[in-house]
C-alpha cells in the first residue's frame, strides 16, 4: 500500500516540500522586484519614483527565514501577506494602466506565496508524522 507522500505525482518526501519551499522563495522575490520596479519605473503615483517602494523591505525580513527553511517564517508570512493582496486588489480596481495591471500581477504573487507558504506547512508536518517525529494527537511543531 503506498502512503500519500509515495504516489507518483508526489514524489518523494523531501522533493516536495523542496518545490514548495522554492515556488515560496521565487514568488516573494518576485513580490520584492515587483515592488521596487511598479513604484520606481513602471507605474509610479509621482513621475521620477515614489516612497511607496519602500514597502519591499518588509518582504526583505521574511527571506532570510524561508532560505533557512523556518517552519515559524513560513506561518507568519502566510497571514501578513494578505496585507499585500489587499493593497493589489484596491490598486487594481482603482488604478489606471500599467498600474492596475502591476497590482493584478501582486495580487496573483500573494495567492501563490500564500498556497506554496501552506502547502509547505502541511507537506512537512505530514511528513514529520510519516517520519515519527510527531505524534498525531501532538500540537503542530517540529522538533528542533
Amino acid at each position: 500500500m503506498n502512503l500519500p507522500s509515495e504516489t507518483p505525482l508526489c514524489g518523494p518526501p523531501a522533493a516536495h516540500v523542496h518545490w514548495s519551499r522554492n515556488v515560496a522563495v521565487a514568488s516573494l522575490l518576485g513580490l520584492i522586484a515587483l515592488s521596487l520596479a511598479w513604484e520606481l519605473v513602471l507605474a509610479p503615483i509621482k513621475p521620477g519614483g515614489s516612497l511607496l517602494a519602500l514597502k519591499a523591505l518588509p518582504l526583505c525580513i521574511p527571506l532570510a527565514g524561508l532560505l533557512k527553511n523556518r517552519m515559524y517564517t513560513y506561518r507568519w508570512v502566510s497571514l501578513v501577506i494578505w496585507l499585500y493582496f489587499i493593497e493589489g486588489v484596491v490598486r487594481a480596481w482603482g488604478d489606471k494602466a500599467p498600474g492596475n495591471y502591476c497590482a493584478m500581477l501582486e495580487v496573483l504573487l500573494c495567492v501563490v506565496l500564500f498556497v506554496a507558504c501552506t502547502l509547505h506547512i502541511r507537506l512537512r508536518l505530514r511528513d514529520a508524522r510519516l517520519a515519527g517525529l510527531l505524534d498525531d494527537n501532538a500540537p503542530a511543531e517540529l522538533p528542533a
